[in-house]
């Protein structure tokens, strides 16, 4: 086979051109890192060419669009954030530059595949899916680069990948960040392990690897389950940040005859809400992928529940929150609620205040508290 001529090349793609847009941009938050450039550089040296690789977990495109920039064409990509999605193709429109597909975390991103990229997930659970994915539809020769920050890599993350493959090999670490090579995918047996369910007093709860808290019941969303029998009922209600759909399913249980809207910017929360909801036998909850709520008109909402995120990857910032806040006002019609839980030590009451009304404490716990506020 002929070595393709970007085989040959440095990567000289300028990194600093791309945007974290839609995202929460921030002097501290960069739209790469060290790990992507190992990626690139490792990928350009393969000699594969782009319609046998496949990326995932590239968070604003920073992989994808170095590659196409060099010439590739064909590479299918993964995001598991709506809002990687919409930068990726924000990042693509500004540099001009096409070459890839975006895909789910199916067949159809990994048949034919001999190069799979990844971005390191934070969870295990979502490792596991992703190697299971790989293993189950790639072909035997197909070689994983997995990456990240040496500070956020752990040996659990060795041990996910040499269930599914014979040969994981971790590379030497530069500018902090690392490399695992994993050979010789073991094709698996039986069905994917995910999703996976647990039944919690009365309400079954699904999640696939990507989920936040997986199939439990985080605890600022078990406080604000406690709120539930305080919140009033109402004709349509969002579940804003639905993650894996335990509060619309709690209230559309409770309230049959409500529209539940519950809404997501993980691809992996909303197949979980829709499990869920399927589990639990509900028809009057609809699930969508979405960015805050975006996509929604101004003023739909009656009522609205929100559990923000604190974290912007391995970051903790509220910056996040105070954005789903924000999306909150704009999609509470005047004069109805909007019920969120938070960690006390954040200053959200101040900004649910500000954005959307008054604002008074409904609980207060060791480390959460539950307001109520009044859209003015």
């Amino acid at each position: 086979m002929t070595r393709p001529a970007y085989a040959e090349r440095v990567p000289e793609f300028d990194f600093t051109r791309l945007r974290r847009a839609p995202d929460v941009e921030a002097p501290n938050l960069q739209a790469w890192d060290a790990t992507d450039e190992l990626l690139v550089r490792e990928a350009l040296a393969t000699g594969i060419h782009g319609d046998e690789i496949a990326v995932i977990g590239d968070d604003y495109g920073a992989i994808t669009l170095a590659l196409t920039d060099a010439g590739m064409r064909g590479i299918r990509v993964h995001q598991d954030l709506v809002t990687g999605r919409r930068a990726l193709a924000r990042n693509a429109a500004a540099l001009g530059t096409g070459g890839f597909e975006s895909r789910e975390l199916d067949e159809s991103l990994l048949a034919g595949i001999r190069l799979v990229l990844l971005q390191l997930p934070k969870s295990l659970a979502e490792l596991d899916e992703v190697a299971d994915a790989i293993a189950r539809w790639a072909p035997p020769d197909a070689v994983l680069l997995a990456g990240g920050r040496v500070k956020h890599m752990s040996l659990g993350q060795n041990d996910v990948l040499g269930r599914y493959f014979a040969e994981v090999q971790p590379q030497r670490a530069e500018r902090k960040s690392r490399l695992l090579v994993a050979r010789a995918p073991r094709r698996p047996e039986g069905a994917p392990p995910f999703p996976v369910s647990t039944a919690h007093a009365g309400l079954t709860l699904c999640a696939f690897g990507g989920a936040f808290a997986g199939d439990r019941i985080d605890i600022g969303t078990r406080v604000l389950l406690g709120q539930l029998p305080a919140i009033p009922d109402r004709e349509v209600v969002i579940d804003l940040g639905c993650g894996t759909g335990a509060l619309a399913a709690a209230y559309a249980m409770r309230h049959p005859a409500s529209r539940v809207i519950a809404t997501d910017r993980s691809a992996a929360a909303v197949r979980s809400a829709r499990a869920t909801m399927a589990a639990n036998g509900l028809e009057n909850v609809t699930v969508t992928l979405d960015d805050a709520g975006s996509e929604l008109p101004a003023g739909a909402a009656d009522l609205i529940l929100l559990n923000p995120p604190f974290h912007l990857g391995n970051t903790v910032d509220e910056a996040a929150g105070q954005r789903l806040i924000a999306a909150a006002a704009r999609l509470t019609r005047p004069g109805g609620e909007v019920w969120t839980v938070f960690n006390s030590h954040l200053d959200h009451r101040r900004v649910l205040q500000r954005e959307v009304g008054p604002t008074e404490q409904a609980e207060r716990t060791p480390k959460f508290i539950v307001t109520k506020s009044t859209r003015r």
